[in-house]
């Protein structure tokens, strides 16, 4: 078996309305060097069927079944089965752009940095209407440590990195509340070359079924989540002394 350039890794559940729409517009990106790793977390509707599908393509599609423990360890549970250098995350609800990969791995291959994250313009369920063109403008994106711990700009539908970063990630934490604010971080405490691109590649949809959410509750929720971040930081820094 050859070198996989690029591994996709989606996590699933239940998303028949969308992800025919979601892996059509990931193979437009994609060569016979890649490869898409999808963890399903125990989808009841049409969504395994529609999935499998694509298994006998060119392009090689994975199906796997998930943990069961919610959207971050089948994101793990992906990331643990992806055999590529470059590793892109994806929903399964979104539409990815063109040029989403091609334009993302210019940045990898002249080593400008490790991780990137793109911005998203945000659309209607259906994706006939804009509700606003840039996520980075509305989330104030900017890349840091610390401005990324305090408040979270890192999306993981349009987030991308080299695959050196997943020992060091993984496992991902069971306590904290998102797997990309965590990815993004690690790569920010070791590499600190987090690239934040000002280009929208995906197109983001939002409706009623959608796992992330742009409220983030209360003042002291927030609170309760950085200490929860801070404590898990912490244990990874101990256990990560060289």
């Amino acid at each position: 078996m050859g070198k996989v350039r690029v591994s996709v890794a989606l996590a699933s559940y239940n998303g028949e309305r969308y992800i025919r729409e979601q892996i059509e517009s990931i193979l437009a990106n994609l060569t016979q060097e890649d490869e898409i790793v999808v963890s399903d977390d125990g989808s009841t509707d049409n969504t395994l069927a529609i999935l499998k599908e694509y298994e006998k393509g060119k392009i090689p599609v994975t199906i796997l079944k998930g943990p069961g423990k919610g959207i971050k360890k089948n994101f793990e549970n992906a990331l643990r089965h992806c055999r590529g250098e470059y590793i892109f995350l994806s929903d399964q609800d979104d539409v990815w752009m063109e040029d989403k990969v091609e334009f993302s791995m210019e940045f990898f291959t002249k080593g400008v940095c490790r991780l990137l994250n793109h911005d998203a313009r945000v659309m209607d369920s259906e994706l006939k209407h804009e509700i606003m063109p840039s996520f980075f403008a509305y989330r104030d994106s900017v890349p840091g440590f610390w401005k990324n711990f305090i408040k979270n700009r890192y999306m993981g539908c349009c987030m991308a990195f080299h695959r050196s970063l997943l020992p060091l990630a993984l496992p991902i934490p069971d306590k904290i509340e998102m797997h990309d604010q965590w990815l993004g971080l690690i790569n920010d405490l070791t590499e600190n070359d987090s690239l934040f691109l000002e280009r929208p590649l995906i197109l983001y949809r939002r409706h009623d079924s959608n796992v992330s959410d742009f409220s983030h509750g209360t003042v002291w929720e927030m609170v309760k989540k950085r200490i929860i971040l801070a404590k898990a930081l912490l244990r990874w820094k101990i256990l990560n002394k060289h």
